[in-house]
């Protein structure tokens, strides 16, 4: 089994071929080819090369699929004893 694990924006994520990952904050146009060269650890299924901080010469070229966002998040706030319960986003739900 054949994958590396790479660094970008401040996480870490496990590339393996064909496989389609997400990957946060990402400036290429869908369709544009990208390499990340912080691999931090490879395997070519035999090995596992581990680096110090990183394998040198080692690369991962991905292509950018689409652009996204994530699901929404629905943010609850309520201060007790004051008849302040409050939803964002929207209205006020105070009773």
């Amino acid at each position: 089994m054949t994958y590396a694990i790479f660094a970008t924006g401040g996480a870490q994520f496990r590339a393996e071929p064909g496989v389609t990952i997400k990957i946060p904050l990402l400036a290429a146009e869908p369709g544009s080819k990208v390499t990340f060269d912080r691999v931090l650890l490879a395997s070519d299924g035999k090995q596992v090369h581990a680096g110090k901080p990183v394998v040198k010469g080692a690369k991962v070229t991905a292509e950018v699929v689409r652009h996204g966002k994530g699901e929404k998040i629905k943010i609850y706030r309520f201060a007790r004893r004051t008849g302040y319960p409050a939803a964002t986003p929207g209205p006020s739900t105070s009773a």
